[in-house]
């Protein structure tokens, strides 16, 4: 991925590979505009210390835009099947090539709520991430089911 901005943006921004789980600490107090975080919470278990350094980088009114899986569609993958537990995920994931091993978390979406507004982030827009009719064709037999199943959440947020 690193690679892949590089690549497109060459000098226009800096890409590095970092542990998140420990938050930002190579990043400067209120010096970005924007944070954006695809598909990458689900793999940290504790999310507090990642939120309050995004919102500590960030500028006030500064926006953190990040997607994640639905709570509720891993609930299936859950051990203990208890919603409102977090639990850790080991799941096989065949979607290119040969079968993966992922580990992720699943937590309920309280949880996320409150890591957001722990840290001074407030939610602005959420969305479960419809499938749009014009994806049909590219998804075959699988797009009757995500058109009815929600699979991910997207939060656009704001430092208060």
């Amino acid at each position: 991925m690193v690679e892949l901005v590089k690549e497109k943006f060459g000098n226009k921004v800096e890409a590095y590979q970092q542990d998140l789980s420990i938050g930002l600490p190579k990043e400067s107090d209120e010096s970005y505009d924007l944070a954006i975080c695809p598909l990458v919470i689900h793999y940290i278990q504790d999310l507090k210390p990642l939120f309050k350094d995004i919102a500590r980088v960030l500028k006030p009114g500064g926006k953190f835009i990040f997607s994640t899986h639905h709570p509720f569609a891993d609930f299936e993958f859950s051990q203990s099947k208890n919603y409102f537990d977090t639990e850790l995920v080991i799941d096989e994931w065949n979607t290119v090539g040969r079968p993966v091993e992922v580990r992720f978390y699943r937590r309920p979406l309280q949880e996320i709520m409150d890591a957001l507004t722990a840290s001074g982030l407030a939610v602005m827009q959420m969305s479960e991430g419809q499938i749009q009719e014009e994806q049909k064709e590219l998804f075959g037999d699988r797009y009757d089911y995500l058109s009815k199943n929600t699979n991910f959440i997207f939060m656009k947020c704001v430092k208060l």
